[in-house]
């Protein structure tokens, strides 16, 4: 296996096709481009859940990476418009973390959890041989709801039109920025790498999701959310469009590079369309609805832009570019994992 997500290929043999025992309650279950579950729970009620790894990168620092982790598992969940309660989450930690290490660690997580509202139910903690940074752990996140108010990203429609809030690479940025702070700044320059240091608190599309949801959801202005993650903006496009089970058409140039990233990904050679991009929320939205919805995104300070307009399926992905329209495939695999492999093989800093 590759490193990232195995092909769409692989999971339709494993994960989307054995999901143990089929009951009646769980009305989204695993599927490509779906990062939650749902889970009727009765009384107009239903659960809906997330699961995600858990990082520690030593290069970034406990507190740093506590605060990501728990944002890239709460960008999954409030995509379904609700806020997350509950948490359980899984640490299997390397034998040289120090307990000193744990606790600055756990606590920040516990105390961003405070702040966004999770209850701490249970999990696990230990340390095993074989294990190593960055990867520790898993979690899980949990909310309840009404049935008729949650979202999935299979629920948009052909006709809704397509905003992105912040623009493309915002993880990769931030990472590569903070795990090889000197060769960035060589690169950069001070002004940007002070920028591109700056983008650890753009990794999260917790406020973009509930801001934007906020105006109203299905019929009345949000159909469906999805974070743009491995693969980039590219990907988190064609996994809402196949979860939708529709086409869309986008405009390429009116996606955001900032010029700090621009230059970053210049650096490590990785186009910023398709490289990982935490902190970007795709949005589907009913067409009479998207002005409120940019502005209300706007007045929370968080930039976004119109990108596209999702079409029937037979339409395909497509792009628009100034040379005119071309189809849009998946990424292979995302740049990032070989650029950050190989900055850490070579002891970069």
């Amino acid at each position: 296996m590759r490193f990232g997500k195995p092909n769409a290929q692989y999971m339709s043999q494993t994960v989307y096709r054995l999901r143990g025992k089929k009951r009646s309650e769980v009305l989204k279950g695993p599927q490509r481009g779906l990062d939650v579950s749902v889970v009727r729970l009765g009384k107009g009620k239903v659960m809906v859940a997330t699961s995600d790894p858990l990082s520690y990168i030593p290069q970034v620092g406990p507190e740093a990476s506590a605060w990501l982790s728990i944002h890239l598992l709460a960008s999954d969940l409030t995509t379904t418009g609700f806020a997350p309660i509950y948490g359980m989450f899984d640490f299997n930690l390397p034998p040289a973390m120090g307990n000193s290490q744990f606790a600055l660690f756990w606590r920040a997580f516990h105390n961003e959890c405070k702040k966004l509202g999770i209850s701490i139910i249970g999990g696990h903690t230990g340390k095993y041989p074989g294990i190593d940074y960055s990867v520790i752990g898993g979690g899980v996140l949990i909310a309840t709801g009404s049935e008729k108010t949650y979202l999935t990203s299979s629920m948009a429609h052909s006709g809704d039109e397509v905003i992105l809030t912040k623009g493309a690479a915002i993880e990769t940025t931030a990472v590569l920025t903070r795990t090889f702070p000197r060769r960035v700044k060589r690169a950069l320059g001070p002004k940007l790498f002070s920028m591109a240091w700056n983008y650890l608190g753009k990794t999260s599309t917790v406020r973009d999701a509930l801001t934007a949801s906020s105006i109203g959801v299905r019929r009345d202005g949000v159909t469906a959310m999805h974070d743009a993650t491995e693969g980039g903006v590219i990907a988190g496009f064609i996994e809402l469009t196949g979860a939708s089970d529709l086409g869309m058409v986008v405009d390429l140039e009116s996606i955001p590079v900032s010029e700090e990233s621009r230059a970053l990904c210049d650096h490590f050679r990785i186009d910023p369309l398709v490289s990982l991009s935490e902190g970007s929320l795709i949005i589907a939205s009913r067409p009479a609805k998207t002005d409120r919805i940019l502005s209300k995104l706007a007045s929370a300070g968080i930039p976004s832009c119109l990108v596209g307009k999702l079409t029937p399926k037979f339409r395909g992905c497509k792009a628009a570019t100034e040379r005119g329209m071309r189809s849009l495939s998946y990424p292979d695999v995302d740049p990032y994992w070989k650029a950050y492999s190989k900055g850490i093989e070579r002891g970069w800093s």
